[in-house]
């Protein structure tokens, strides 16, 4: 697994991206496509005695931070290769006002504080 919130070109079956993302203490892990289905999923064993729904709603949480990142990122890349304002406006791409906007409404609706502070080394 990339480290979180990279963005590496060449996925499978045709995607253009994969996108890592991770939670605050890396014990929850998901790799996506660059829509934001996942694609591999790391879960530390402390993390599978919590509420199922929570953990549930953390990899949802994740892999839609992973999709509007790499959204972000291909926005981006189409900028760079000279697309005008009105052709991105098009796509529906998010903006980096968009992506900080759905992240802070994702962090405000779930709850991700970590079970504990503590961690195996």
């Amino acid at each position: 697994m990339t480290d979180a919130g990279a963005v590496s070109s060449g996925g499978a079956e045709g995607e253009w991206a994969s996108v890592a993302e991770a939670n605050f203490t890396g014990s929850i892990r998901v790799r996506t496509t660059a829509q934001g289905l996942p694609l591999a999923v790391k879960v530390e064993a402390a993390e599978l005695h919590r509420d199922p729904q929570q953990l549930a709603g953390e990899l949802l949480r994740l892999c839609q931070k992973a999709a509007n990142r790499a959204g972000l990122a291909l926005r981006k890349q189409l900028e760079e290769a000279g697309l005008d304002a009105a052709g991105l406006a098009r796509t529906g791409l998010p903006t980096e006002a968009d992506v900080a906007r759905q992240e802070i409404v994702a962090e405000q609706d779930y709850d991700t504080e970590p079970q504990s502070w503590l961690r195996t080394v």
